[in-house]
């Protein structure tokens, strides 16, 4: 596949990077969102890729917000009372960052700089967060507008409704290990091991039961939902991770009392 604003990495293990290099900030615009949309359909459909990170070329900023001077200038509805320009602009922002948050394989977001806004905001769409240099945080409030691809829902799930609360109504910017000491990233380190960590991380991860990993995240997901519906998303999950391969070799390890091989 051919992209303008990100590049594809396949590395060892099945461990695929996706690299911002957007210049000269990495602001979200059309063109990033689309590349990333189809990074997303490429590596879900690649069963070679096993665990996905997503990273920045940039020195100092791993993803910034939104293009908003493009968005003001058609900020309000036209005379046939169509949706919101700005609306269907959070609408899509949205539904780009989800694809990471619903992709049935490990998404881990390598934070090399700051993540403000819209970055954080993709960042909390990955399954895990590790972050050396820069801050984090949803800083739209200093706008005077409000997170918009996501940040209110995820930061609120991630942290719980009093902390989220703090720290989007002051929109404070956090260093990596204050994120860290919250629960807002998983692991603080530096900038040189950043890369070192990420990558021994991903590759546990590869070497176990991916698709099982999918199924359980479909599973955690719907935790989201009313309990009922939540248990009957894992009752589902469960049954369908014996349609892959990795019960039986998970089992069979146990029962030879080795360490089960879901590389094969």
């Amino acid at each position: 596949m051919s992209y303008q604003t990100i590049e594809i990495e396949y590395r060892d293990k099945g461990v695929t990077w996706i690299l911002v290099d957007h210049p000269p900030v990495n602001a979200i615009g059309e063109e990033l969102m689309q590349d990333l949309d189809q990074a997303a359909e490429e590596l879900t459909d690649d069963s070679n890729v096993r665990v996905v990170v997503i990273t920045s070329r940039h020195p100092k900023i791993f993803l910034a917000g939104a293009d908003l001077k493009g968005a003001m200038q058609n900020s309000s509805s036209d005379s046939n009372g169509e949706e919101n320009i700005i609306e269907k602009q959070s609408a899509r922002m949205q539904a780009c960052f989800h694809r990471f948050a619903t992709m049935p394989k490990p998404v881990i977001a390598a934070i090399n700089g700051h993540a403000l806004g819209g970055g954080c905001e993709l960042a909390m769409a990955c399954d895990f967060r590790l972050m050396s240099k820069g801050r984090i945080g949803l800083t739209e409030l200093t706008l005077g507008l409000i997170p918009g691809a996501g940040g209110t829902q995820r930061m609120t799930q991630l942290l719980g409704r009093s902390k989220a609360t703090e720290l989007i109504f002051t929109a404070k910017q956090l260093e990596a290990k204050e994120a860290e000491d919250i629960g807002l990233v998983n692991r603080a380190v530096s900038e040189e091991q950043l890369e070192p960590e990420v990558t021994a991380f991903a590759e546990q991860l590869a070497e176990g039961a991916v698709h099982a990993m999918g199924l359980a995240k479909r599973a955690i997901n719907a935790a989201e939902q009313p309990i009922a519906e939540g248990l009957k998303t894992e009752a589902k999950a469960f049954a369908d991770t014996f349609l892959t391969d990795e019960p039986s070799i998970g089992l069979a390890a146990f029962f030879q009392k080795e360490k089960p091989n879901f590389l094969k």
